[in-house]
């Protein structure tokens, strides 16, 4: 994800301007008898977040929207595996509850609360099988908050299902948790002169009288939140190149010339997801693109395969795409173990911003760290903020982002380009299709550098102080 509003916005122009902000599965132990898998996956942060007892394989998503009423109808088909013999396990949704099969049996289901489904089937199933679940429901997604959290995005002419760090409750029953990935298969059904555009490659789309129904498919596993759609009216275009398909579309209410410019700067998603193979490694999916939406989200985020952006101008919009195809390595390939992590990610995009800059003439990334860190220095509280802990409701802070990219250049200088080189390509590659945590990376840095870097991390990740500007800190 990238805010809107960011605190360094004149990257790519080579100026520094102060402004405005921007493993396994949990389960529980072996027991002899079935029991309720547990209502959360165990991340503090978000103690409702995913289930326990289950690892959810595939995703088959039937949905029908309608634009008039808001109101989305679907049948969600789930390959979900037992952790452990399970007497009943529980999804997050946060839409009402028609009926529930599992196995192919009709299955009991309560509502402990708004965001959970608790299922209980006709049979437990046992350590290590896969049943197939099947869940339908309907409602009003635009009328349903959570925690604070109104995240359904659309008008009467246009809806995009983009949030972080919860989205899918609000279209899909999931296990909504980045420990959890799976195959995500799409299909959505609304007025045929409206079109569709989803994760992964376009699999069809038909025409049955006014409605139109069109499927996505998605390769690769992803975390819930990461699976999105878009309705409305698109400007499309699509291709291959070097290989790798890509598919980007402009909602057609964006007036031109903006609407001409929006296009432009998605056809280069290609080119900087090639820029990005050469300093990271192979792209880690099977398709790649993007979409500008009409709508005001008011961030930008790194959907699996087909990030989504408000309209952007300037030099930050380009900026905007290089974060976002930098997450497709840290976050989607890669995602948090939990969300304290999240500087992981946000950090290491926020730094590919600089490295962008840096090898297409803009200011060296050394300087940005350097220069951000000295505007910075007299700001307590953005120093207070302990990036890889900030809390929950601090995730997507200022710090997590700025602080998390300056450690990664102050890294980088540390150890060197090249066991710094090493260890980004060493993570992406050892991790790729799955998580990791903080103290695996810092581990990890200290083996491949031979360094001890406790005091390096401590400065810039814990320390409730600007880190000082020492060799040691990652000063030149």
């Amino acid at each position: 994800m990238r805010p809107l509003r960011r605190l360094v916005p004149g990257l790519l122009a080579g100026t520094l301007v102060l402004a405005g902000s921007a493993t396994a599965l949990a389960g529980d132990e072996p027991a002899a008898r079935p029991r309720p898998g547990s209502a959360g996956i165990g991340d503090p942060y978000f103690p409702q977040d995913g289930n326990g007892g289950i690892d959810v394989r595939s995703y088959d998503v039937d949905i029908a929207y309608d634009f008039d009423r808001g109101r989305l109808e679907g049948r969600t088909r789930l390959r979900v595996r037992a952790i452990h013999d399970l007497s009943r396990f529980n999804l997050d949704l946060l839409l009402p509850v028609q009926r529930v099969r599992v196995a192919g049996r009709p299955a009991r289901w309560t509502r402990p609360d708004r965001h959970e489904l608790s299922i209980r089937p006709a049979r437990p199933v046992l350590a290590g099988d896969v049943v197939t679940v099947v869940v339908r429901y309907a409602g009003r997604p635009g009328r349903i908050g959570w925690q604070g959290e109104q995240n359904w995005l659309a008008d009467h002419g246009e809806v995009v299902a983009m949030n972080q760090p919860h989205m899918a409750p609000w279209w899909f029953p999931a296990n909504d948790h980045p420990r959890d990935k799976a195959r995500v298969d799409v299909s959505v059904t609304v007025p045929a002169d409206k079109q569709v555009v989803g994760n992964g490659r376009l699999v069809s789309r038909t025409v049955h009288g006014r409605q139109a129904t069109t499927r996505w498919r998605a390769a690769e596993p992803m975390a819930p939140y990461l699976a999105f759609f878009a309705a409305g009216r698109f400007q499309v275009d699509h291709g291959v190149h070097h290989g790798l398909p890509w598919y980007v579309a402009v909602s057609r209410r964006i007036p031109q010339p903006e609407r001409s410019r929006a296009m432009d700067l998605m056809r280069r998603t290609s080119d900087v997801v090639r820029w990005t193979e050469r300093q990271l490694g192979p792209y880690p999916f099977s398709a790649t693109g993007g979409l500008t939406t009409s709508l005001e989200p008011g961030f930008a985020l790194e959907n699996q395969t087909r990030p989504t952006y408000p309209v952007m101008s300037g030099s930050g919009a380009l900026a905007t795409v290089v974060h976002e195809v930098a997450h497709q390595w840290f976050g989607d390939s890669v995602a948090v173990r939990g969300w304290r992590d999240i500087w992981i990610n946000e950090g290491a995009a926020t730094f590919m911003e600089a490295r962008y800059a840096e090898a297409h003439g803009g200011m060296k990334a050394q300087r940005w760290m350097e220069g951000t860190h000295a505007l910075l220095a007299d700001h307590d509280g953005f120093w207070a903020v302990p990036v890889d802990d900030p809390g929950a409701e601090r995730i997507f802070s200022e710090p997590v982002y700025l602080r998390g990219g300056m450690a990664f250049q102050a890294l980088r200088t540390r150890i060197g380009e090249r066991d710094f080189r090493t260890l980004l390509r060493t993570w992406l590659a050892d991790r790729e299709g799955g998580h990791g945590s903080g103290a695996e990376l810092e581990q990890l840095a200290a083996e491949v550098s031979g360094e001890s870097l406790g005091g390096f991390f401590d400065a810039w990740l814990r320390a409730p102080r600007p880190p000082a500007r020492t060799a040691a800190n990652g000063f030149a």
